[in-house]
């Protein structure tokens, strides 16, 4: 039987009893079931309401090992190399500025920092690190030979030093790349060459059949820009002729400024001329009244041009003003040579008189002078801060210029011809020296920055990394307009008046927006409106406004200097009639007559 424990079920009777038990599978729209101390059992839950939010659990302080960190929070970051990469001073704004402004100068500011912080944590990483030419005990540096040079330093490096005997078209100007890959060669009787000097792979070499004064490359090792006798004639990396820009006449000396694609070039009649090379438009140009231009210079941190005259003066220009920015005496006697240092601090100036100046551009004052064997032709800065001077056969570098006047050189070179270009290389401790017999290309140990910025100027990038790279610096092109003397002023915030305001949109706009409409009278009813009625009505609003007007002026002229005060009209009346004379009533019983 069923209730005898002791008797066994059978198969039959257990299956039925798990089937009676077993409940049927519970559907979609019948929802969650609920236990049964829930207060909502009466009310099930609906399949759309949301799960209570989880709270967050309290940030653990244990690291992977298990143990707490001592040093919690990322590693601070010392002043003195957080000052290396910061640029420019924060903004600070007035209460009354806009708020959405307000937000937008705090989030960049945020930005500046935190990138600030990343590089100066990230420059443990870089490989390589910059040094200088140290002598034995009490050898001069001035008085290693380059081939002493080229013998101590490793082989890709002792490479670096070469001399091309290029004695039929000299004498020769050159020009480097931005990335210090490519090389560009000029001789004035015509010679042209471009060349990877790296693998000394030649790109092109032509023959222009014209005298060549100077040769600059363009924003790309693709073209590059030739001023011969007569024109400025532009050629890609195969020798074609591309342009030829007729509007640059007899120029004598060329500078490429690659944040603004800006050719500029002086000529021999004295004039300064800007032409953009993205769209072949020339931009502006200057009539400098200073006579034949020879001496020319750029400050790659503002993109002022500096150009060096006859009567001993530097003048600073930009393509936004005719007249120059600054105007700096430097020699009593010609300007040779100009050059700015990179950061755009120190100007180095030789002339005639066989001098070197040193000048602070931050408050246009001279340092110090060094007195050369002979006048420099030639001078430029390097990337460490090394000077380089030409002095006729000799190259002289010079280092730690900024700090006092050296009393001798850093290394010291003889030519065999005189020089005719000095240019530093990019990210290479290579000094490129143009002359009579060809070109030569020096080792000067701690002249180049070691550490290259492969998204600025990379000098392995492959052919697609430089069509990128060129449509990206195309997309930011920094205008011309805001070429000046002082860049930190672009980043501060102009707060004009509105009557500014209103005058730059009359000027925009041709008329005042703002202004009072003049008055047209509305129109009456059927028999009540007539071209005289409207006549007077409208003559009569005129004749109001123009009494306003002579009330406001004779306000004006009556008024104390300073102070203008608008009066009521009772108050006008009142000081027009004068003050009522005062009368002898001989009582008080009258003296309530008396005003």
């Amino acid at each position: 039987m069923e209730g005898d424990p002791g008797q066994v079920a059978s198969p039959a009777a257990v299956a039925a009893r798990k089937k009676k038990n077993k409940k049927p599978p519970r559907r979609y729209w019948e929802g969650e079931p609920e236990p049964a101390n829930s207060p909502n059992t009466q009310n099930p839950r609906r399949m759309n309401e949301r799960p209570p939010k989880k709270l967050p659990r309290p940030h653990s302080k244990l690291g992977v090992s298990g143990k707490e960190d001592p040093f919690p929070g990322p590693v601070a970051v010392p002043r003195e190399r957080l000052k290396k990469f910061q640029r420019g001073i924060k903004e600070k704004l007035g209460p009354s500025s806009n708020r959405r402004l307000k937000r937008h100068l705090a989030s960049q500011e945020e930005k500046a920092e935190s990138a600030a912080k990343q590089a100066a944590r990230m420059e443990l990483l870089l490989l390589e690190e910059p040094g200088f030419l140290e002598g034995d005990e009490g050898e001069e540096t001035c008085a290693i030979a380059q081939a002493d040079i080229a013998e101590a330093v490793d082989l890709a490096a002792g490479a670096k030093h070469f001399e091309l005997r290029l004695n039929q078209f000299g004498p020769y100007r050159l020009d480097y790349t931005r990335n210090g890959r490519h090389l560009l060669l000029g001789g004035r009787r015509g010679h042209v060459a471009a060349l990877d000097w790296h693998t000394k792979a030649l790109m092109c070499e032509i023959n222009v059949m014209e005298s060549i004064t100077d040769l600059r490359w363009l924003h790309t090792e693709t073209m590059f820009a030739v001023a011969q006798r007569k024109w400025v004639y532009v050629y890609d990396n195969q020798g074609v002729e591309l342009h030829c820009l007729k509007r640059l006449h007899g120029v004598q000396r060329m500078e490429f400024l690659p944040y603004h694609f800006l050719l500029a070039t002086a000529s021999e009649t004295g004039f300064l001329q800007y032409l953009d090379v993205s769209v072949g438009k020339e931009v502006a140009t200057i009539c400098t009244k200073g006579g034949r231009l020879g001496v020319m210079a750029q400050n790659p941190s503002n993109a002022i041009v500096h150009l060096g005259h006859s009567n001993g003066t530097v003048t600073l220009w930009s393509p936004n003003v005719k007249e120059p920015l600054a105007r700096m005496l430097c020699h009593r006697a010609a300007v040779r040579a100009v050059a700015v240092d990179p950061s755009g601090t120190y100007m180095a100036t030789s002339g005639v008189d066989r001098k070197l100046h040193l000048f602070d551009l931050r408050v246009f004052r001279r340092l110090h002078s060094l007195l050369l064997p002979t006048a420099a032709g030639h001078l430029d800065f390097s990337q460490r801060g090394l000077l380089g001077a030409a002095c006729q056969e000799v190259v002289q570098v010079y280092k730690d210029v900024a700090a006092g006047p050296p009393s001798k050189p850093y290394l010291c070179h003889s030519l065999p011809r005189p020089t005719h270009g000095l240019r530093f290389c990019p990210f290479e401790d290579v000094l490129g020296v143009g002359h009579g017999e060809g070109f030569a290309s020096l080792l000067v140990p701690g002249a180049g920055e070691p550490n290259f910025d492969a998204l600025e100027s990379n000098p392995f990038r492959s052919k697609k990394q430089r069509q990128e790279w060129e449509v990206k610096a195309l997309l930011e092109k920094v205008p011309f307009e805001l070429i000046s003397l002082n860049p930190g002023q672009l980043g501060a915030v102009d707060a004009i008046s509105m009557e500014q305001q209103r005058k730059e949109r009359m000027e925009r706009l041709g008329f005042d927006p703002s202004a009072k409409e003049k008055f047209c009278p509305r129109r009456r009813m059927k028999g009540r409106d007539s071209a005289g009625s409207r006549l007077r009505r409208k003559k009569k609003v005129v004749d109001e406004e123009r009494r306003a007007a002579i009330r406001k002026s004779v306000a004006a002229k009556t008024a104390p200097a300073g102070k203008v005060c608008a009066q009521r009209p009772e108050e006008e009346k009142k000081a027009l009639r004068g003050p009522l004379p005062q009368l002898d009533c001989g009582g008080p019983a009258l003296d309530r007559f008396r005003n």
